[in-house]
């Protein structure tokens, strides 16, 4: 009973639950950014760089394709053909730094509101700045 005892008082801990938490959130925003990422910054590149480009379906086949698959990532892997899918490798980079990113201006705003929301020190009680000022006068 002892262990389900431990093990009780780590999973409550709020530690623990804030992690949980977390991951679940950024499980979700992570699909969040995926599709920010495939379905507006990706298309928005591919037309700038003068038409339809899926980033997805440049690779370079490292072996042979068998007969009738069509030659997309997705059937070429489903079929287990090695290949150098550098494209994917794109998406999955441009993903990252845009999470990245937004993470980074999420912190940035979380610490402007602790800064704003910490408390002010009190003032000094008038003893000690005397103290202190006649510790500073005999100090000359």
């Amino acid at each position: 009973m002892g262990v389900l005892k431990e093990f009780k008082d780590f999973a409550v801990k709020g530690s623990v639950v804030d992690l949980a938490v977390g991951v679940i959130i950024g499980g979700a925003f992570g699909k969040i950014v995926d599709s920010l990422v495939n379905d507006i910054v990706m298309p928005i590149i591919s037309t700038l760089l003068g038409g339809h480009i899926d980033f997805t379906n440049l690779f370079i086949l490292l072996g042979t394709a068998p007969e009738g698959i069509p030659h997309t990532y997705d059937a070429l892997k489903k079929a287990g053909v090695p290949m150098f899918a550098y494209g994917n490798f794109i998406t999955i980079s441009i993903n990252f730094v845009l999470l990245a990113f937004v993470i980074f201006q999420m912190v940035k705003v979380v610490n402007k509101i602790r800064a704003n929301d910490a408390p002010t020190p009190p003032p000094t009680p008038e003893d000690v700045v005397l103290l202190r000022e006649i510790r500073d006068s005999l100090k000359k």
